[in-house]
């Protein structure tokens, strides 16, 4: 046999070789392909979850606009709110005769028809209106009778240091909540739901004695026309008569004011059996 008839021997490159590696090479780039797919489909998948939440921020934000206007403008009003309680004493426009404050509890139950009790509210509007703590605060809880009902250390500076400086606080926040027209904003009515009182014993809530509480109550007024209201987080008793203890919020997150649960027409008040 001559060499040109020798069989040639398989060399790489040959068809079958060929075919394989392009299989190897056709795997190879599937996969690589799948890769690819899988990561951008977890990052497509993270950017739904952020803008989920983002979306879902933005729209909590946006429920209570007033409620966080509100908040804005009294952090700027803090500055202010200890030379304003300074000036209320002055203002205070007690009956004359002893201070409820300086005399004992009694068990008797409030009336919110009573013309005292008409009268406080509108001396809490008023200080709304004005944007002044000394003119709401005779429908404030008396200082006198938080000393007698609390089993507190210096009730008194707990009095004048927390309740005051928030109610001032929540004060300024409501006058913010009618904005430029406040002026010429109505009170309609206070709204008490009576059988939401409930007695808080001695030994409840730090107290050495006993008051009813009322939670909830409706602040209605009329402003440019439309009826709005908003709520007084709680109110407790002495001596048969409504204060106000807590006006925007009874817990507070930061030293700022509060309105409570501002909404168009007379809301609904809710029961709480808080302190």
């Amino acid at each position: 046999m001559t060499a040109r008839e020798q069989p040639l021997a398989p060399i790489a490159g040959s068809s079958p070789d060929r075919r394989r590696a392009q299989r190897v090479r056709a795997r190879a780039r599937r996969r690589a392909v799948r890769r690819r797919r899988a990561v951008a489909l977890l990052v497509l998948a993270a950017a739904g979850v952020l803008i989920g939440i983002l979306s879902s921020t933005g729209s909590r934000a946006n429920t209570h606009p007033p409620l966080r206007r509100a908040v804005a403008v009294s952090r700027a009003a803090t500055h202010t709110t200890a030379a304003t309680r300074r000036s209320a004493a002055p203002h205070h426009n007690a009956a004359p005769g002893p201070s409820p404050g300086s005399l004992p509890q009694t068990h008797d139950y409030p009336s919110a028809t009573t013309a005292q009790f008409h009268s406080l509210m509108a001396d809490l509007w008023s200080g709304v209106v004005h944007d002044s703590l000394a003119r709401a605060l005779p429908a404030f809880f008396p200082e006198g009778a938080y000393v007698q009902l609390k089993a507190i250390a210096d009730a008194s500076a707990d009095w004048q240091g927390r309740l005051v400086r928030d109610f001032g606080l929540d004060i300024n926040a409501a006058h913010a909540l009618l904005g430029a027209d406040a002026a010429h904003a109505r009170l309609i009515s206070v709204n008490v739901v009576a059988s939401y009182g409930h007695w808080i014993y001695p030994g409840g809530c730090y107290n050495s004695i006993g008051y009813y509480e009322m939670p909830n109550a409706r602040v209605v007024y009329s402003e440019g026309g439309v009826q709005r209201s908003f709520g007084i987080a709680s109110m407790i008793s002495w001596r048969g008569v409504w204060y106000v203890v807590h006006f925007g919020s009874i817990l507070r997150g930061a030293i700022t004011g509060y309105v409570d649960d501002p909404v168009s027409g007379p809301g609904v008040s809710a029961y709480s059996g808080t302190c």
